[in-house]
């Protein structure tokens, strides 16, 4: 089928602050979730009837659970410092992609119905009811939002417009306005336990194929075990992983760490997905479901330590909620009561020599890095400040001969989004998702015209998917984008330490 058309932005040699593009993106809308979809997760089929006063006590209701939330919808001093650190209006123009204009959609209405001064004089405070007009501007604005945070990187007063985005969703869908996609990623990760909806028996034939593809290209008998009852590893991994490239060739890397390292691990067929979806929509009602899924299958499988794959926001979730949301985990090891990160696993072993690796399989890659945006700015890694930069790029320099990074200000916690996270990965918000993707292919080009930079590496499933979808539109070729452990994977000398 031929590929729709999209205006694509012209890559400068420097990220310049757009011209107001009014309304740019404003057409660009989700598809909505179909009633049955709606009501299989909790929600109201369809608008409800009352849904003025039932967004309004609903945000009433997260007023009060969540502190927070109160706190960055009375903060904004309109300062402007935001205004421009937007992927999605640095790429767009479009001026309610500012991050102070999408959180304005909000503070408008709390303004009205939750404020002294926007009860008495609305005008002076900018606040306003809650309209049908606003409503789809909720719609159309909050699910172009990666909820990434960079904003709140660079706010003064630390507002966070990812909790706000997420308390957007949340109201949307408690009045019956849901999005189709995030929606049916949720439902299918409860019935089937993955994103992809990939039931036991496909996700072990698939794992079977990729011991044999193994053992063809090594000779070396390595395992990919499912279900395995008394194994002292649980990993789980995005979906992605299991059959996507580049996200397979980093879960044959996985397999390979642990092969040399003489791990016992398993998956779960039960809980055969790190991602979490319910965080994009703000729920955590569903976030809690999800992660229980994890907790369940750890015990059952009795193992005492667990592994997050590569995927973003699933190491937020891990790192940030799955104690709130569904621990207790006294049960695992005491020395390993968190999750790890595959990263920290995989940079342990090699400082105390555990793996077997020649950097110079890479030495036909000149090699950089994509910080993810939850890794960078809402999780960590090997328990110290900066770690989640740090052990990535200390993994990338042990594995390739070649390595360098990209813009300072492109990089590390001041990095810029893939613009396909925060439930933004579907067809119908292919504009934005091109918009978005700006500025990390301008620094990725200048990397590329000034140090010969042939591949990029990351560490989520997402960014992954996004950067191979719509680098083409760029002009950039799709394969240059590898996953981390697929580096280690091609470096690994198997064989030589069992």
């Amino acid at each position: 089928m031929a590929q729709k058309e999209y205006d694509v932005p012209v890559l400068e040699d420097h990220l310049p602050t757009p011209h107001l593009q009014r309304d740019a993106l404003a057409h660009v809308r989700s598809h909505p979730a179909k009633p049955e979809l709606q009501k299989a997760l909790g929600f109201p089929g369809e608008l409800v009837e009352d849904w003025e006063a039932k967004a309004v006590a609903k945000l009433g209701e997260l007023l009060q659970k969540h502190r927070s939330l109160r706190v960055y919808l009375d903060a904004c001093v309109k300062c402007g410092a935001c205004a421009d650190k937007c992927q999605f209006f640095l790429g767009s123009g479009d001026p309610k992609n500012m991050p102070v204009a999408r959180q304005d959609l909000l503070r408008q209405v709390y303004r009205k119905y939750f404020t002294a001064a926007g009860k008495i004089a609305p005008d002076l405070v900018g606040a306003k009811p809650l309209t049908r007009e606003m409503l789809d501007e909720w719609y159309v604005y909050y699910h172009q939002c990666s909820q990434c945070r960079r904003c709140s990187l660079f706010c003064p007063y630390g507002i966070d417009t990812a909790e706000i985005s997420m308390a957007a969703r949340e109201i949307l869908d408690h009045i019956g306005m849901g999005q189709k996609y995030t929606n049916e990623v949720i439902l299918k990760c409860h019935q089937l336990g993955n994103n992809l909806g990939l039931n036991p028996a496909a996700l072990r034939n698939t794992v079977e194929g990729l011991e044999e593809d193994i053992l063809d290209d090594t000779g070396v008998p390595v395992r990919l075990p499912v279900d395995e009852k008394g194994a002292d590893v649980l990993l789980v991994t995005p979906s992605a992983d299991f059959f996507a490239e580049p996200q397979v060739d980093g879960l044959i890397g996985y397999a390979k760490v642990f092969h040399q390292a003489g791990l016992s691990w398993t998956l779960s067929s039960y809980a055969s997905e790190a991602g979490n979806f319910g965080m994009f929509i703000g729920s955590y009602d569903h976030m809690q479901k999800l992660s229980a899924r994890i907790r369940k299958a750890a015990l059952d499988l009795g193992v005492k330590r667990i592994i997050i794959g590569e995927c973003g926001h699933a190491w937020r979730a891990a790192y940030s909620f799955l104690n709130t949301t569904s621990g207790p985990w006294n049960f695992l090891d005491p020395k390993y009561p968190h999750p790890q990160h595959i990263c920290e696993y995989t940079w342990d072993l090699i400082q105390k020599g555990g793996l077997n690796l020649d950097a110079t399989a890479n030495d036909d890659k000149v090699v950089t890095f994509h910080d993810s945006c939850n890794p960078a700015r809402a999780a960590g890694m090997g328990g110290y400040p900066g770690g989640q930069f740090d052990i990535p790029r200390n993994i990338l320099k042990t594995v390739c001969n070649k390595f360098v990074d990209m813009h300072p200000d492109t990089i590390r916690e001041k990095t810029f989004c893939c613009g396909g996270g925060g439930g933004l990965l579907t067809e119908e918000l292919m504009p934005v998702r091109i918009a978005g993707m700006k500025p990390r292919m301008q620094a990725l080009k200048q990397v590329m015209d000034e140090k010969g930079v042939t591949h990029m590496a990351a560490i989520c499933a997402i960014c992954k998917s996004q950067f191979t979808g719509v680098m083409p539109r760029y002009g950039m070729d799709p394969y240059m984008i590898v996953s981390l452990h697929q580096l280690v994977n091609n470096a690994i000398q198997l064989g030589t330490k069992e």
